[in-house]
């Protein structure tokens, strides 16, 4: 048999899209496969992605080192990729970072600004009167502290990103299929793809990048070991007045010691639907799926509504301007790998390897793990040796 393709790359997301970019840049005979965004939501049957939003939370400083390798990598690249494609999807707004003030028995601060010093990132430290002072539409808890980052942090909007490296990818010469795959194996010295549309697709290699869905137990000889969470976000309307009054908003990570109201938080961010919206996450609880179909189950949903009402409290407390209930809410999905780190590495197979495991905090950061992605199907491994990590994979037996 032979290959319809050199690489395909399984899931148009935001890792997914940015492996496909990398990879048609250096090769051709790329495709990358994936649904579009549904349009109805709540009867889709199909997978979802978990980039059909406006708004995630963009930071250089990360008290991992690799974390902030890869997020500052990515950011570095952001301006490329927006004159490159002609979309826009980056607000440098900046990002603050608050949690209990330094000499307690909470670290969290001092890990960030230590993490700051380490890779050099400018920053502002702000005690209880600097916040209030600088940020008079947030109210933190007394004896906080904040980091503040300026430059070269904000919030992007994930749905652009992918639509921006889904452009490029195209336009150097990978091949768009918008299809689900249903199974990956390895035959005849290829390996095939087969999507619910009944066709089937081979290559060299494949890349699957996923995202929450690979853990779908038909989808590989082997299921990938990856813990999946839902979480509940909630969206709360402001005026195009009070946007405007707002403007000066940065992106928010609020940290507290029990970690139950712990949260993040995005500036007002106007939405397709012209309106502009304050969003917060942060789930007072885990809600875990050991299934695919549940996760289905669960995108077709809001989210729950425990969650709502524990976001609107924290909401009302933090942003005292806004006094109302939330305008609407949605449901998301985080995925967690065994080492907290993105599994990026081969199956039993050396024809199929995965991209997968954002761990919560990979949309910042999507483009550098797409490249590194790309670089384990063209050199067979990452080469790459600035990263302690192995990004090693790991599935079930």
């Amino acid at each position: 048999m032979a290959a319809d393709f050199r690489f395909i790359v399984v899931g148009r997301g935001m890792m997914g899209a940015a492996a496909a970019r990398h990879l048609a840049k250096q090769v051709d005979g790329i495709a990358v496969i994936g649904p579009d965004e549904p349009e109805d939501r709540a009867n889709h049957q199909s997978v979802f992605g978990s980039h059909y939003d406006e708004g995630r939370i963009t930071r250089t400083i990360d008290p991992d080192a690799d974390w902030a390798r890869l997020a500052n990598r990515s950011i570095a690249r952001y301006a490329e990729i927006e004159r490159d494609s002609g979309i826009q999807f980056y607000a440098p707004v900046g990002c603050l970072v608050v949690g209990p003030k330094r000499g307690g028995t909470d670290a969290y601060v001092g890990n960030v600004v230590d993490a700051a010093a380490r890779l050099g990132v400018r920053t502002e430290l702000l005690d209880d009167a600097g916040l209030k002072a600088k940020f008079p539409f947030f109210s933190f808890a007394n004896d906080s502290e904040g980091v503040y980052e300026p430059h070269g942090a904000g919030h992007i909007s994930p749905r652009r990103l992918v639509k921006a490296q889904s452009l490029l990818a195209e336009k150097a010469g990978a091949r768009i299929i918008k299809q689900t795959v249903v199974s990956i194996r390895d035959e005849g010295g290829l390996a095939l793809v087969t999507t619910a549309e009944g066709e089937t697709f081979r290559a060299e290699k494949i890349l699957l990048a996923a995202g929450g869905f690979s853990i779908a137990e038909s989808l590989l000889p082997q299921s990938v070991e990856m813990k999946v969470y839902g979480r509940t976000v909630a969206f709360f309307e402001v005026s195009e007045a009070e946007a405007e009054a707002l403007s000066v908003m940065p992106s928010l990570i609020s940290s507290r010691p029990d970690h139950t109201d712990s949260i993040y938080l995005l500036p007002p961010i106007r939405y397709p639907d012209g309106k502009y919206y304050i969003k917060i996450g942060g789930d007072p609880d885990d809600l875990e799926f050991e299934n695919e179909p549940d996760l289905r189950r669960w995108f077709r949903t809001a989210g729950r509504d425990k969650a709502r009402d524990h976001l609107t409290r924290i909401i009302h407390e933090l942003v005292p301007s806004v006094t109302g209930p939330s305008t609407f809410t949605n449901s998301c999905a985080v995925s967690y790998s065994p080492t907290r780190y993105p599994m990026i590495g081969y199956t039993s197979s050396p024809r199929v390897a995965v991209l997968t495991g954002g761990c919560g905090t990979a949309a910042k950061s999507s483009d550098e793990i797409g490249r590194l992605g790309a670089e384990l199907l063209l050199e067979g491994r990452i080469k790459d040796d600035g990263y302690r990590t192995d990004f090693s994979a790991h599935f079930h037996a």
